[in-house]
């Protein structure tokens, strides 16, 4: 593949009432793997992302999606000396205006991340209530879960 980015999955973003709030995309460009999340309609603040390794938002409470994305069974958190998942991500921050934005790059091996991404069973793009503290395992303190989405694969 060349290095134009080619979006190669997406999600809808969904509050457990079933309110979309918010697009994710996976990317692929420059030997690289990206995610870009848009979300509209929270409180100012910050808020964990996570990838987690099922592909399904059941309400009320998501749990339905399992933990993060952990084929390595690492640690949680990027200041974790033994960590990090491959679904852990920075915090998405939301303006005063409910809209937030984040585009993330993953560092792990694209073809590996490609797998464990649209494997059997899927994977689900997630917000927590909270933000994510980096360290606590096995979710970063974040709270619960109160958007999923479910990534699909492009056409």
């Amino acid at each position: 593949m060349g290095s134009a980015p080619a979006v190669i999955g997406s999600a809808l973003i969904a509050t457990a009432s079933g309110t979309e709030i918010g697009t994710a995309e996976i990317i692929r460009a420059k030997g690289a793997i990206s995610i870009s999340v848009k979300v509209n309609g929270f409180e100012a603040g910050e808020r964990a992302l996570h990838l987690h390794s099922t592909g399904a938002c059941d309400a009320p409470d998501f749990t339905s999606a399992g933990g993060h994305l952990n084929p390595f069974e690492r640690a949680h958190g990027s200041l974790n000396p033994d960590g990090q998942h491959l679904g852990d991500m920075p915090n998405i921050t939301t303006d005063d205006n409910g809209q937030a934005t984040l585009t993330f790059t993953f560092s792990d091996d694209p073809d590996h991340l490609i797998q464990e991404i649209f494997d059997a069973d899927g994977t689900a793009v997630m917000i927590h209530a909270g933000p994510d503290d980096y360290i606590s395992d096995p979710a970063g303190a974040a709270g619960p879960r109160i958007a999923c989405g479910v990534v699909k694969p492009a056409n």
